[in-house]
C-alpha cells in the first residue's frame, strides 16, 4: 500500500472518535460449533460493561429468508416484532441481550442478490456490468453497517454463517476483508471459532485442523485477531502458545471454549478467559466498570439449584429435531428458573397418538404443551392430546396450531360438531371453526405473506389470561395464515370455551381458555419468541407454576 494511503488508513479511527466498532465472527473446521452463542456471550459481556451492543447474522443460503424452510432443514424460524422471518440465532441474541432484533439483524444471500438485481432493473448501476465484486460485496458491506449507522449502538457484532472455505461464504468473507481495511485500525476485529478435537487413541488434543482453518482464512486476506477454540478438554499453556505461534495471534487472544452444561454458562466462561478484555483492547475502548452480571448469575443459580421437578409433554410434528422448537425449550428454562423448578421436556410425536394410545403416551405428565406447526400430518394426534388434557384436568398450553386444535377438539366433543376442522386440513369441512383469513385468500406467494410480527391483543378482566399478564392490553408476535372463525364464537363461548383475548383492530380471537380447569389456555401467537433470561414470558411462568401445583 502507498505510504500516504497507509497513513490515511491508520488515522481513520482518529477522525471520528464516536465511530461504531465492528466485530466479525467466523467459523472453521466444522459447522454447529456455536458461533451464535459465542457472539451472544461476547455481546452480553460488552453490554454488561455499559456498551450498547447488537448482533446480526449473515446467512449464505439463497432463500430470501427462512420462512419457507421446513423446520427439519434449518430449525425453527424466529419472528421479530417488525415481522421478519429470521434465523433461530436471533432468538439467542434476544434471550441473552434482552434487546429486540429486526429485519436488519438477519441477511441472506437471497436477499442480497434480490436487492442487487432489483437495482440493476431500475438502472441504478448506469449500464455497468453487475458483478460479485464490487456490486454484491458493496451490498453486503452496506447491510453490515446499517445498524451501526443508526447511531443506536456502540458495537455491532456480525456472525457469518457457514464455515470458512465454503463456496457460498466467499462473498461474505471478501466483504469482511474489505470492510476491515476500510474501517481502519481499532475499529474492527475478527473472532475465529474453531474446533480442537481430542483423539482418544492418541490421548491428546490436535491443533492441526485449527491451523488449516486459520490458513484458509488468511488465504482470503483476513487475519484473525481472536481465536476461540471449542474443546472437550482444558487447553494447556503449551498448546495455547503453539496455537498463538502458528495461527499468528497473541497468546492472550487464544480463548478456550470448553463444553458447558448450559449455554447460559458461556458468558461467565468467556469472562474468565478474558474475551471481552481482549476485544476492548483491540478496539481501543476503555474497560469501563466490571461487567454487571448480578441478575444473570441469579438466574443461573436458580437454574442450577431447583427445588422441584416437573415433566411437561411437548407434543409436536418435528420433535426429532430439537431446534424445531428451540424458543419453546428455552422459554421453559427461563420459566423453570423463575419458579426454581427443573422442567423436563418430554418430546412426543403427535403422529403416534390416537384415541387408544393417548393414555399410555401422556400418562405421568404434569402438563402438556401442543406445539405450533403447519399442514395436516399428525393433526388428529394433537386433537386427541387436547381432549386427554382437558378431560383429565392436566395443565394445558396450546401455541398457534395448538390453540387451533383446542378449538377443534372442543367443537367436536362438546358442541357435537363431529366434522369440525380447519380449512387448512379440509377445505370442504362442514364446520370450519378455523378458517383462512379473508386477506390471505388471494395470496399465491408463500414467502413473507403470513400474518407476521407484533399485534395488539385486548384481554378481558377476570380471566386467566388477565391474571397471567396483569394488563388489559398486550403485544405478541404472530406467524400464521389461519384464524379462529368468529362465526362459531358465540356457540363456543356459551359452551364454556371463552375468548379472553381479541385483536382490537380486526376482532380476531387471540386467546381461548377454560374455566374450572387447573390451567387451560391456547394462544394464536408465539409467546416463546419474547421470553428472555431477564424477562421470562408470563404464560410460561404461570404454566410451570400450574404444573408444580398440579403435581403437589
Amino acid at each position: 500500500m502507498p505510504r500516504f494511503l497507509q497513513q490515511q488508513h491508520n488515522n481513520s479511527n482518529t477522525m471520528n472518535p464516536a465511530q461504531t466498532k465492528y466485530i466479525f465472527v467466523t467459523g472453521g473446521v466444522t459447522s454447529s460449533l456455536g458461533k451464535g452463542i459465542i457472539a451472544a456471550s461476547l455481546a452480553k459481556l460488552l453490554q454488561a460493561r455499559g456498551y450498547r451492543t447488537t448482533i446480526q447474522k449473515f446467512d449464505p443460503y439463497i432463500n430470501v429468508d427462512p420462512g419457507t424452510l421446513n423446520p427439519y432443514e434449518h430449525g425453527e424460524c424466529f419472528v421479530t416484532d417488525d415481522g421478519a422471518e429470521t434465523d433461530l440465532d436471533l432468538g439467542h441474541y434476544e434471550r441473552f441481550l434482552n434487546v429486540p432484533t429486526s429485519q436488519a439483524n438477519n441477511v441472506t444471500t437471497g436477499r442480497v442478490y434480490l436487492s442487487v438485481i432489483e437495482k440493476e432493473r431500475r438502472g441504478e448501476f448506469l449500464g455497468k456490468t453487475v458483478q460479485v465484486v464490487p456490486h454484491i460485496t458493496n451490498e453486503i458491506k452496506d447491510r453490515m453497517q446499517l445498524l451501526g449507522r443508526s447511531g443506536d449502538f456502540d458495537i455491532v457484532i456480525t456472525e457469518i454463517g457457514g464455515t470458512v472455505g465454503d463456496i457460498e461464504s466467499l462473498p461474505y468473507i471478501e466483504s469482511v476483508r474489505q470492510l476491515v481495511w476500510e474501517l481502519g485500525d481499532s475499529n474492527s476485529l475478527v473472532v475465529h471459532l474453531t474446533l480442537i478435537p481430542y483423539l482418544a487413541a492418541a490421548g491428546e488434543l490436535k491443533t492441526k485442523p485449527t491451523q488449516h482453518s486459520v490458513k484458509t482464512l488468511m488465504e482470503s486476506g483476513i487475519q484473525a485477531d481472536i481465536l476461540v477454540c471449542r474443546t472437550e478438554h482444558e487447553l494447556s499453556d503449551e498448546l495455547r502458545q503453539k496455537l498463538a505461534l502458528f495461527c499468528n495471534v497473541k497468546r492472550e487472544a487464544v480463548i478456550q471454549s470448553i463444553d458447558a452444561s448450559t449455554i447460559y454458562e458461556v458468558p461467565n466462561l468467556m469472562l474468565e478467559e478474558g474475551l471481552d478484555i481482549v476485544a476492548l483492547k483491540k478496539l481501543n475502548l476503555p474497560k469501563k466498570s466490571a461487567p454487571d452480571l448480578k441478575n444473570w448469575n441469579t438466574f443461573l443459580h436458580r437454574l442450577k439449584h431447583p427445588k422441584q421437578t416437573v415433566n411437561v409433554g411437548l407434543v409436536g410434528k418435528y420433535v426429532e429435531l430439537q431446534d424445531s422448537y428451540k424458543s419453546i425449550l428455552e422459554a421453559f428454562i427461563h420459566a423453570g428458573a423463575a419458579n426454581q423448578t427443573k422442567v423436563n421436556v418430554v418430546s412426543i410425536h403427535s403422529e403416534y397418538i390416537d384415541e387408544n394410545s393417548a393414555a399410555e403416551q401422556l400418562q405421568g405428565l404434569d402438563g402438556i404443551l401442543v406445539a405450533p406447526g403447519f399442514g395436516g400430518r399428525g393433526i388428529e394426534g394433537k386433537i386427541e392430546t387436547v381432549r386427554y388434557a382437558r378431560e383429565n384436568n392436566i395443565p394445558f398450553f396450546g401455541i398457534c396450531l395448538g390453540m387451533q386444535m383446542a378449538v377443534i377438539e372442543y367443537s367436536r366433543t362438546i358442541l357435537g360438531l363431529k366434522e369440525a376442522n380447519s380449512t387448512e386440513m379440509n377445505e370442504e369441512t362442514a364446520h370450519p371453526v378455523i378458517a383462512l383469513m379473508e386477506a390471505q385468500k388471494t395470496i399465491t406467494d408463500k414467502g413473507g405473506t403470513m400474518r407476521l410480527g407484533s399485534w395488539k391483543c385486548d384481554i378481558m378482566k377476570g380471566t386467566l389470561a388477565h391474571s397471567v399478564y396483569g394488563n388489559d392490553q398486550i403485544q405478541e408476535r404472530h406467524r400464521h395464515r389461519y384464524e379462529y372463525n368468529n362465526d362459531y364464537r358465540m356457540q363456543l363461548e356459551n359452551a364454556g370455551l371463552k375468548a379472553s383475548g381479541v385483536n382490537p383492530e380486526t376482532g380476531l380471537v387471540e386467546i381461548v381458555e377454560l374455566e374450572n380447569h387447573p390451567f387451560f389456555i391456547g394462544v394464536q401467537y408465539h409467546p416463546e419468541y419474547k421470553s428472555t433470561v431477564a424477562n421470562p414470558h408470563p404464560i410460561f411462568v404461570s404454566f410451570v407454576a400450574a404444573m408444580v401445583k398440579h403435581k403437589k
